[in-house]
Parts: structure tokens; C-alpha cells; sequence
């Protein structure tokens, strides 16, 4: 076997997620061994007995690879393209989303205050948004593998409806034991403001990177160890009958920030019911663009307007960032609070 070394550039990688998933996805090949991607000079270097083809040749293959999940492969470096002009969409939209926000929270039924309680309605919100972004990339890659292994034998359904049956109960269950785990610290007013804090900061980085025009961000993304994030990854390449609904427990481990994030709030929660109902609410939440990326070619990554789209996401993110780094400071009584809501 001849072994060879390349590295080639990909563009569409915004964050852990995507370092995960491109690497597995390009060991998928038969003549790749061994792949490891970079996301702060977004390329990846591929091992493997390559038979005299070109670099190019291999990048056109990793792209047939990958292109479902948003990503393209080249051999030469490819100019990073801004899209400033996708602000003039993604602005007002964002901007008209938050008024929303603003408008449920008047009327009581979300609420972001650190200090106080993600409600049921503000976990769906931050799960509808998370599901739109590229952070939930390695679960629809999830999805994408799970459904190519049972669909040569003809079950389509089935598979698709344990996944999600199994994503929603862990959500719930494994919410409800972080939750009841922070019953065991009690939080004063300085450790509420540094958790308000670490929620504010993995959601502006979470922002930011949606933006898609800070490189620098990149790296600063938080992320589950690799090691569970390959295993949990790795469940959906077995054919077995519960396997679909192993694979759906398994994404509560997965590198998203969003998870994260909602994972570390829940800690603040400190009863088992309150932490179960926070993280299957942002389940439920992901659960409309998961389903329709299982039952459908539905795919963000596809379409013409996905430079205006995560563009919006990404403001969202970050004045929810903004939100909770403003409501942080309240609480410690830094600030005077500056809205009545």
C-alpha cells in the first residue's frame, strides 16, 4: 500500500461540529485511512493509498461526500466570500423576530433572565433557532447516515421515528439529572453572575460564528471531546433493529454549542422536573427541521438564500447573547436594569 498525505481546503466549516462530521464522513471513503480537519485554516488532511489520483480528483470525491452536509472540497485555497449584501434580509428579519421575542416576553410567556428561569416557550425558541443552524450540522448528518444504512433494506419510517423518539426522552431524562445534579450547589449571586456570563459568551461565539465573516471566532467554539462525539457518531453506521433510537440518545453528547449552552443552564435549574422540562422543550424545538431532514430532501445547505439565513440566525444569537450578558449584570448589580421586561 502506498500511503500518501494531502490537504486539501473546505469551505462551509463553521464550527466543532463540522470538524467532526467532515472527518468521519471522509474516512467513509475506501481509500482514505485516516482524516483530520483544521477549522481555524479550514482544510483537512487526508491519509491513504490514493492510485495516481490528482488532488483535485480527490477533492471532487470528498465534495460528492460532503456536499449533502453543506461542505465543498477543494484543492486550492478558495477566497473567503463575506456576504455582506445578505445583511440587507437578515437584519430586518432578525430585528422582527426579536420584536417578537420581546412581545412573548411581555405577555409572560418567555423569559431569559439568568437570575430567573428559561421557561418552556424560551427553550423552544433557542431550539428552533439551533435546529437552523450549522451547529446542528452533525445531527443531520446523523440523520443522513442512519437513513442511508436502513434504507437499502427498505425501512424508511421506522428508523426516522425512534431517532426522534429517542432524542426527545434523553433530552428529558438526561435535562432532568443535570438539573437535579445542580441541586446540590447552591448558587449565590456571584456564581448566577458567572453563569450568566458563560451562557452570554457561548452564544455570542455561537453568533459570531454563524455570521460566517470572522475567521478568529472559530477557534474560540467550546466542544465535546472528540472521543464521545466520534462514538456517539460512529452508533449510526450499526444496523440493528434499536439502533435509530440508541442514535437519538447519543445526540445529547454531540459538539453543539446550542446544547451546550442550554446543557449548562440547566445545571442553575436545581430540580430534576424543571432541567428535564428546559432540555426537552429545546429538543422539541429542533424537532421540525430535524423531521423534515428525515422525511424529505430538506436541506439548508442547498438552497440559493442559506447565506441569509444563517446570517439571521446568527443576529438572534448574538442579541440573545447580548440579552443574557445585559441580565448577567443586573443581577450582580452592576447595571440598573434598562428595559421593564
Amino acid at each position: 500500500m502506498n500511503t500518501q498525505t494531502l490537504t486539501l481546503h473546505i469551505v462551509g466549516m463553521h464550527c466543532g461540529a463540522c470538524i467532526l462530521l467532515t472527518e468521519l464522513e471522509a474516512t467513509g471513503l475506501l481509500y482514505i485511512t485516516r482524516a483530520v480537519s483544521d477549522l481555524k485554516h479550514h482544510t483537512i488532511t487526508v491519509e491513504g493509498d490514493f492510485a495516481g489520483k490528482s488532488p483535485e480528483a480527490v477533492a471532487a470525491e470528498l465534495t460528492g461526500v460532503l456536499q449533502p452536509h453543506g461542505y465543498t472540497v477543494s484543492a486550492d485555497k478558495q477566497a473567503h466570500i463575506q456576504g455582506w449584501a445578505d445583511f440587507k434580509v437578515a437584519i430586518p428579519v432578525a430585528l422582527a423576530f426579536i420584536a417578537a421575542f420581546v412581545l412573548l416576553q411581555k405577555l409572560g410567556i418567555v423569559n431569559l433572565v439568568p437570575g430567573g428561569s428559561v421557561t418552556i416557550g424560551s427553550a423552544f425558541i433557542i431550539g428552533v433557532v439551533a435546529s437552523l443552524s450549522t451547529c446542528m450540522a452533525v445531527v443531520g448528518g446523523l440523520v443522513l447516515s442512519m437513513s442511508a444504512t436502513f434504507a437499502k433494506e427498505g425501512d424508511k419510517v421506522r428508523p426516522q421515528v425512534l431517532f426522534h423518539i429517542g432524542r426527545l426522552i434523553s433530552f428529558f431524562v438526561l435535562g432532568g439529572v443535570i438539573g437535579a445534579l445542580g441541586s446540590a450547589f447552591t448558587l449565590n449571586t456571584t456564581a448566577s453572575f458567572i453563569l450568566g456570563l458563560i451562557i452570554a459568551a457561548v452564544m455570542l461565539i455561537l453568533g459570531i460564528n454563524l455570521l460566517g465573516i470572522f475567521h478568529w471566532s472559530k477557534r474560540l467554539q467550546p466542544a465535546m471531546p472528540k472521543f464521545l462525539s466520534r462514538h456517539a457518531y460512529g452508533v449510526s453506521k450499526l444496523n440493528h433493529t434499536l439502533t435509530p433510537f440508541v442514535v437519538g440518545v447519543a445526540t445529547f453528547f454531540l459538539p453543539c454549542g446550542f446544547t451546550q449552552s442550554m446543557q449548562i443552564y440547566t445545571l442553575s435549574t436545581s430540580t430534576f422536573l424543571q432541567g428535564a422540562l428546559t432540555m426537552g422543550s429545546f429538543a422539541f424545538g429542533t424537532l421540525p427541521v430535524l423531521a423534515a431532514v428525515s422525511f424529505s430532501s430538506f436541506s439548508i445547505h442547498d438552497r440559493s438564500y442559506a447565506g441569509i439565513f444563517f446570517k439571521t440566525a446568527g443576529l438572534i444569537v448574538i442579541l440573545f447573547g447580548l440579552y443574557n450578558l445585559m441580565n448577567a449584570l443586573v443581577v450582580a448589580g452592576v447595571i440598573l436594569p434598562l428595559f421593564s421586561f
